[in-house]
């Protein structure tokens, strides 16, 4: 689980993303305002503060540097950006596809046994 977190306004922001499903989860002040999954390399989120303000949250991986990024803007004005590294997300996913790949294959053999 990769977690990135930032304080808004008096708001305590948190994104998670899932390493093992692709689940993407923005938390609000402890309650979950948005939610995707997402195995891609850029997914968006609106957010609506408590204030009303509206904010967006990329997430995206930066082909550059190989390190996970989030960015928070503001009515398209950049706030912050946070980054964290890929690897952990990349070794976990390709776990995940390793498995599918064994799974379907036994599924597969089953049904050419019988």
């Amino acid at each position: 689980m990769i977690k990135f977190n930032y304080l808004l306004n008096q708001d305590n922001f948190e994104l998670q993303a899932s390493d093992w499903c692709g689940l993407e989860k923005v938390i609000l002040n402890g309650k979950v305002v948005s939610k995707k999954f997402n195995f891609g390399i850029l997914s968006c989120h609106d957010i609506l503060l408590n204030d009303g303000h509206k904010y967006q949250c990329k997430l995206l991986v930066d082909p550059q540097t190989d390190l996970l990024t989030c960015r928070i803007y503001n009515q398209q004005n950049l706030v912050t950006v946070l980054k964290q590294g890929k690897n952990q997300l990349q070794k976990s996913q390709r776990l995940i596809e390793a498995g599918l790949v064994c799974i379907l294959f036994l599924l597969l053999t089953v049904y050419m046994v019988f």
